[in-house]
């Protein structure tokens, strides 16, 4: 099973200095090759992995597309059975691919898979791009094992298994390209943020399966190239979302769902303003707005035959959360 590891940079030469070493070291299997694909870097990226790491091949785009049209772009000149996509703020572990190649063996409808992503910073802890597996709840939001909303767990060997997902995190996403193509790739209209979400319901909708492998463990710094706080962050994760329940929802539920869920979007504006932080309320207004504008052209990317009406895991994640005080995986699902 041939395997392309491909790290998506844009002027990132810290970031490849600090981490692409370790996945040179623990990635030397026959069949896996590793790839760097730049977004039109500007920092001598470029130079220095054709100096320091020869053994790594580059593709270079054109421009910087984001991570959606920056993999789309890339992955058209890379010829694997498995894609496995990186972030450049990623360190890997010793062993990393071996679970997840039997994995993909022995499950032929197994589409994507996660490791276990766990804080880079504080390396007990989950990571919040991903943590031990996403899910959705009936209006969208994404919430994971391991994180809910700002709320990070420790990692005590809970999350140690194989189990089935509703997404997987672009940190670190492994798909079979069969499916990657059938499925045209990321979204481009997202940008960034997401759009792994979209990619994993699409397949779904296909009747493909999303999987976390828990014996499988990398560390990511996150927020390394968009901060956390950033309200373009929050600009993208609010209209993306809005995006793939568009795209994705069954339609006897598309409309009830969408207006509940730009109510919570309001709520959460009033939110930032509480806690005086207006510039997040104006990217959800943002948001909403740029959303409108696209609205027609993600409903024509509706597929008829979408018959996915189990998608979410809980109805309300917002009210588990912030009216329950809900803060962990194990909590949320005996509630």
């Amino acid at each position: 099973m041939k395997i392309a590891i491909v790290i998506l940079n844009w002027n990132g030469k810290t970031l490849l200095e600090k981490f692409l070493p370790s996945v040179v070291n623990f990635s030397t299997q026959k069949n896996v090759e590793i790839y760097v694909a730049d977004n039109a870097s500007t920092d001598n990226s470029v130079n220095f992995i054709k100096a320091q790491f020869p053994s790594v091949n580059i593709v270079e785009n054109s421009t910087n597309g984001g991570y959606a049209k920056g993999y789309n772009e890339a992955l058209q000149h890379i010829s694997a059975e498995i894609y496995c996509l990186v972030n450049s703020d990623i360190e890997v572990t010793e062993n990393w691919l071996n679970p997840i190649i039997s994995t993909f063996e022995k499950q032929p409808t197994t589409a994507i898979i996660q490791p276990k992503i766990l804080d880079y910073k504080s390396k007990t802890v989950f990571e919040y791009a991903g943590a031990a597996g996403g899910f959705i709840d009936k209006y969208g939001y994404p919430f994971c094992r391991g994180r809910i909303f700002g709320e990070l767990e420790k990692d005590e060997a809970q999350f140690n298994d194989e189990i089935e997902i509703f997404w997987a995190s672009g940190a670190c996403f492994f798909i079979r390209s069969e499916v990657f193509n059938t499925l045209n790739g990321f979204d481009e209209d997202y940008f960034a943020h997401q759009e792994e979400i979209d990619l994993c319901w699409r397949a779904q909708n296909l009747g493909k399966t999303i999987k976390y492998v828990g014996t499988s463990t990398v560390f990511h710094v996150g927020g390394a190239t968009l901060k956390e706080e950033s309200p373009r962050k929050s600009f993208l994760n609010f209209r993306n979302s809005l995006f793939s329940l568009v795209k994705n929802l069954p339609s006897n539920q598309l409309f009830p769902i969408i207006i509940v869920r730009m109510l919570l979007d309001g709520i959460a504006g009033i939110k930032f303003l509480l806690e005086l932080r207006p510039i997040h309320t104006l990217a959800i207004l943002k948001a909403h707005f740029s959303f409108y504008y696209y609205f027609s052209t993600m409903f024509k990317k509706r597929k008829l035959s979408i018959q996915n009406n189990h998608y979410y895991l809980i109805k309300s994640i917002v009210w588990q959360h912030f009216v329950k005080k809900i803060n962990t995986f194990k909590a949320l699902i005996k509630a």
